[in-house]
Parts: structure tokens; sequence; C-alpha cells
């Protein structure tokens, strides 16, 4: 259990799909126009919300796993830069922040806290993502999974900022919604908030046995 001080956090990590963004419809919608590109079956967005948040290329897989059974790497490379290309023309057209998201980054501006959005997505789309959103002001960086050769869960992305802004990491705090945000906080030896409402590969949350959940970020500030 996490007992959580925090005004001695000041750096603050977000996750951003299922974290601060509800983009599911968009890659959703991304995905099928991909299949029906590549003459392969659609599929729901129920599933999409199940596969998603462990970054493009396992997105990919899963997908391929579902229609065919298997995995072939060609096909799998053609329906990766498929939906790259699809997705990065337009990743926000019907994402939108969670509840509570701008009250949250509304106190941690104010607070001066130094905010950064870690994210397995891409750079280039979660860039577009935070700035037709509103909030890219807020963050000192947006670091994509494609920045560094790991992504979460492993924990580069999470010591190059305890690193790069020369910060304690009793001073930093994590805020995702699947165990990849709590696996890759914990072999980084920071705290680690999820929220409840997230995208968790189709599993309860407290199975990773989370530091502190949360239905709401407006919680922690009550």
């Amino acid at each position: 259990m996490l007992n959580l001080n925090l005004a001695e956090k000041q750096l603050i990590l977000f996750d951003l799909d299922g974290t601060l963004v509800d983009s599911a419809t968009d890659l959703y919608r991304a995905m099928n126009m991909s299949l029906n590109a590549l003459q392969l079956p659609l599929v729901t967005e129920a599933q999409v919300r199940v596969w998603v948040g462990k970054g493009t290329s396992i997105f990919c897989s899963s997908v391929l796993e579902h229609l065919t059974g298997i995995v072939d790497a060609a096909q799998h490379q053609l329906l990766l830069e498929t939906f790259l290309k699809i997705y990065n023309a337009d990743p926000c057209v019907e994402t939108q922040l969670f509840q509570g998201i701008q009250e949250f980054l509304d106190w941690g501006k104010a607070q001066g806290k130094t905010l950064i959005c870690v994210t397995n997505k891409p750079e280039q789309p979660a860039r577009m993502i935070v700035e037709n959103l509103g909030i890219s002001s807020y963050f000192a960086d947006v670091i994509g999974g494609d920045r560094f050769e790991q992504r979460k869960p492993h924990p580069r992305q999470l010591l190059h900022c305890a690193d790069y802004y020369q910060t304690e990491k009793a001073n930093m705090l994590m805020v995702g919604d699947s165990s990849n945000d709590v696996e890759a906080s914990r072999r980084a030896g920071i705290d680690c908030i999820v929220v409840s409402y997230g995208y968790n590969h189709g599993e309860n949350i407290q199975d990773c046995q989370p530091q502190l959940v949360v239905d709401d970020l407006r919680e922690l500030l009550a």
C-alpha cells in the first residue's frame, strides 16, 4: 500500500492511453481501416480495448492471432506499417480526456510540478494527441515508445526522467493504468498509482498488486 504525500512528488509521470486519454475508439477505427485495406476480417471495439496498451507491434500481433490463429512475420509487418500510416495521419478524431484529468493537470501546474507523458505509443501520434486536446503545455516532455530501444514494462523511460531531471526517486510518481506501468515503476524503484478505468489487456488491475488504485485522479486532491 502506498502512503502518498503528493507534496513530496516533484516529478510526475503519466501514461497516455487509458490513463490520460480514452483513445480506443480511434485505435479501433484505424485498425479496421487497416484490416479492410489488407482484405482481412474486421474486429470490434470491445476487442481492441482488451488488446491495446502494450505498444503498436503487440497490438497488431494480438489482432492477427485472433483473426488467423498465427502471427506471420510478413503479414505482421504489413499490418503494422498500414496501421501506423493510417493512425498517425489522424490519431485524435474521437479521443478525449478522461474525467478528472484536466483538474489534476491544472493542480500539477499550479503546484509547480514537472509533468511528463511516458507512453508506449509512438511519439508522433502521442504528441499530436496532447496537442489536439490542448494539454501539451502542461508537459515538459512527451516520451514515446520509439524514443529508446526499450519501453514499459522496462524501466528505461522512467530512469531517463530521473536522470535528466536530476530527481530523487522518492520525489517521483508514476500514474498509469496497466501492469506495464506497475512493473516499470517497480523496476525503476518509484511509487506508482493506477486508475481503475484504463486498458489492462483484459486483466484485473488488482492482480499485479499495485500500490494504489483510484477511480478518478481528483480523489488524490481531496
